[in-house]
């Protein structure tokens, strides 16, 4: 058995994706020979102080966080949850740009890039 469906699911998602998050979520999935769950996370550095992280990945830690949003299994690290409690994630496609967003309650500011916030 796989470490993913071992993993304990959480009550409550801490983020949402929205539905067409979701979708391009699971074409990047079906892309992969793994069984593979959405890693969200926080990386210290870009414009404002911290940076989205979203990852695919084929194993859950112990104190990851772990839940599903629109049938996408996911994983937020200890740290990375306390500054992404909230959040909605999103995905855009127009002609100026195509990618993920990102909806925090807990920024306090981002920058133009769109991936980058201050708390």
């Amino acid at each position: 058995m796989s470490e993913i469906a071992e993993a304990t699911q959480s009550a409550e998602p801490i983020v949402t994706l929205t539905p067409e998050a979701a979708v391009k979520v699971r074409e990047f999935q079906a892309g992969t020979d793994a069984e593979t769950v959405l890693r969200v996370s926080v990386i210290p550095g870009g414009c404002s102080g911290f940076e989205y992280g979203l990852d695919m990945d084929t194993s859950v830690r112990e104190d990851d966080f772990t839940f599903e949003s629109e049938g996408v299994p996911v994983v937020i690290d200890p740290f990375s949850a306390q500054y992404l409690a909230g959040l909605s994630i999103g995905y855009h496609s127009s002609f100026q740009g195509t990618g993920f967003t990102f909806e925090n309650p807990n920024a306090t500011g981002s920058c133009g890039c769109g991936t980058s916030f201050a708390v």
